[in-house]
């Protein structure tokens, strides 16, 4: 029986062997299952973060590069030529501009504008005007042009009043009103129809025959 019993002894340790076999198995598929999720999770957090990135990189590209700001036209400086103004009791003025004039453009397009025409005025009265020809400011520039125009008010006026006491003080004060209309147009594909207005006031100094003070709205 003793014997029996010494033969018999080593297999109840079979089925032990057999379950930690099987325990050892669950464990690498378990942690097999793990991995894969923690990569699937970094890979959805990847596609979220490519999907934030892109999102705002479009926001960005339709926030500067595809809006479309309306241009500015401006009078940026002048000289005199055939300067001639008269005295306190006998007010008139007579002079040759030659202007410098700018059209700023900040889209990221050509602003092609169409011909058009701007007007000086003093007070109530205008006194001259020029034609500005049709042309193309570049993208995200200013496009400066000269023009020549003839500036005149004769002692028959109602302003002359105030042209006197301007005369007596040495500055005759001038405004320039005009409209740029024209199209923005956007890597050759987004056109869009945009105008500008001008609206400026100027301060001619009649000792020194220069202009000064410009400021444009």
């Amino acid at each position: 029986m003793a014997e029996n019993k010494e033969q018999q002894s080593p297999y109840p340790l079979a089925p032990a062997a057999n379950g930690y076999t099987r325990s050892d198995t669950e464990l690498a598929s378990h942690d097999a299952r793990e991995l894969r999720k923690k990569k699937r999770m970094k890979c959805l957090l990847y596609i979220v973060l490519f999907a934030v990135f892109q999102t705002g990189i479009i926001m960005l590209f339709a926030l500067t590069i595809m809006k479309i700001r309306t241009p500015k036209f401006r009078v940026r400086s002048a000289t005199f030529e055939n300067f001639n103004v008269g005295t306190p009791t006998n007010p008139s003025f007579s002079l040759r501009m030659n202007a410098e004039f700018g059209v700023k453009n900040t889209n990221f397009g050509h602003f092609k504008y169409q011909n058009s025409t701007v007007y000086f005025f003093y007070g109530l009265t205008q006194v001259g005007e020029l034609v500005v020809q049709k042309a193309k400011a570049k993208a995200r520039s200013t496009r400066k042009f000269n023009a020549v125009v003839e500036l005149s008010l004769a002692n028959t006026t109602a302003a002359n009043t105030q042209l006197g006491n301007d005369l007596g003080s040495g500055v005759v004060r001038l405004s320039s009103q005009s409209k740029l209309s024209g199209k923005v147009e956007l890597m050759k594909v987004l056109k869009k129809k945009k105008s500008t207005d001008m609206n400026c006031s100027m301060e001619i100094v009649t000792a020194t025959q220069q202009l000064r003070n410009i400021l444009c709205k």
